[in-house]
């Protein structure tokens, strides 16, 4: 019955987020909303869509699987990280950014920089970085992805990354940039809301926050990789 209801909950999901890429596709009109969202998107939908970019299955299922083996130190990397990819990126150097961008007409970062350097070389080379090592990048999440609806499904690998695979790619190729950032925005929806109950539900669930370090200490990374977490 569990299992019953969590498919049904996956297939709702998938649902919207092909829904979500269909009003992607009817608001895009011309090149820039395809490639820019057309300058014009919402600022809470672009952030949570960043934040949906930049915390995705490396960050949660990776990043979360080692800091069980070195330890709470490891967040240290996720503040400067954080600082650094987000806060002084955006505070910084966010607003100029776009105003070159947009007095340079460039519709993507390959074509900022080879307007803004006057160099083709440089647009090309960096066109082709972005082509040959986004795809490892999409995989490792598309893989992530699989494996966690995999494990809570029991679905086979292949047919999880396949649903995965197609959903993504028919809401990019339809809807553009704006059908990337309205599911993106759903899915940041969803993970923030999702980690809060779980971190708080576990300090609960152990007993409150120092009696629960106490026992993530106390687990061996050997335990953690052979899935035995009692």
């Amino acid at each position: 019955m569990n299992i019953g209801w969590l498919i049904i909950v996956v297939v709702i999901y998938l649902a919207v987020t092909a829904y979500l890429g269909y009003i992607g596709f009817k608001r895009t009109k011309s090149a820039a909303d395809y490639m820019v969202g057309g300058r014009r998107v919402n600022p809470i939908v672009m952030a949570l869509s960043y934040g949906a970019t930049f915390i995705s299955t490396s960050a949660i299922v990776g990043f979360g699987g080692l800091a069980s083996r070195f330890g709470m130190s490891l967040l240290w990397l996720t503040v400067f990280n954080i600082g650094f990819g987000i806060f002084i990126a955006f505070v910084v150097f966010g607003k100029r950014t776009r105003r070159m961008g947009l007095n340079l007409d460039a519709h993507t970062f390959p074509e900022f920089l080879g307007r803004r350097l006057d160099s083709k070389f440089i647009q090309w080379f960096s066109g082709l970085l972005i082509f040959l090592l986004m795809p490892l990048y999409a995989a490792a999440v598309l893989i992530g992805g699989s494996q966690v609806l995999t494990v809570l499904t029991k679905i086979p690998f292949d047919v999880g990354l396949s649903i995965f695979g197609i959903l993504v790619a028919v809401y990019v190729l339809m809807g553009g940039l704006k059908g990337v950032m309205y599911t993106d925005a759903l899915q940041a929806t969803l993970m923030f809301v999702g980690m809060i109950i779980m971190l708080v539900g576990i300090y609960v669930m152990l007993g409150g926050i120092t009696p629960a370090h106490q026992k993530l200490t106390q687990l061996k990374p050997s335990m953690i990789m052979a899935g035995d977490y009692n």
